[in-house]
């Protein structure tokens, strides 16, 4: 994943109504903190930094003073009704370092007539290098049988990656499509 580009702006101003009044200027009140140095408050534009954070686990270039600095985003509190971000923290990595994201798994394929294809696990946790964190982990059912169990330990990871979550976790699960209507239907008496 390539870097995204963001412009920061240094912040003295903290709390409530500095927030407020940064939000009202199309600005996000961000912190930049990791390496043992100390947190650094900086501004946002709003826009730009929410292009950067539609994609997950985005790689970004912050530059503050003529200084450009690699982070990923740590923590990023919206809204709940618009949807606006509201605050972002950003973790600093270097080129090389090592990192722990969580990437979306995706299932690819149709599995065999009369099966139903269970995403058990959506999320697997890796180790990746900071500058080539993968988008997405795929997961091929292409004419998996009923009883197909796919754990951590069978998906074939990107390159430079290493499995973190538990290799006995399972992710996927192809079952008959009749006992799975049972299922949800014992799990739907159970509940009322």
């Amino acid at each position: 994943m390539s870097e995204v580009q963001l412009k920061a702006e240094p912040r003295n101003e903290f709390g409530k109504g500095a927030a407020r009044r940064l939000r009202r200027a199309n600005k996000v009140p961000a912190v930049l903190y990791g390496h043992g140095g100390e947190p650094v408050h900086v501004a946002l534009d709003a826009h730009a930094t929410m292009l950067a954070l539609k994609h997950t686990n985005a790689l970004l270039s912050v530059n503050l003073d003529g200084k450009s600095q690699l982070a990923l985003p740590k923590d990023i509190q919206r809204d709940a009704l618009r949807g606006t971000i509201e605050h972002v923290d950003l973790l600093v990595v270097r080129r090389g370092e090592k990192v722990h994201v969580e990437v979306r798994v995706q299932v690819r394929g149709t599995s065999f007539s009369g099966t139903v294809v269970s995403v058990e696990l959506s999320n697997l946790t890796l180790e990746a290098e900071a500058t080539s964190i993968p988008a997405l982990v795929e997961v091929d059912v292409e004419g998996a049988q009923a009883g197909l169990q796919i754990h951590a330990r069978d998906i074939v990871l990107p390159a430079g990656s290493t499995l973190v979550t538990d290799a006995d976790a399972l992710v996927v699960h192809v079952s008959a499509a009749a006992a799975a209507e049972a299922d949800a239907a014992a799990e739907e008496t159970a509940t009322a």
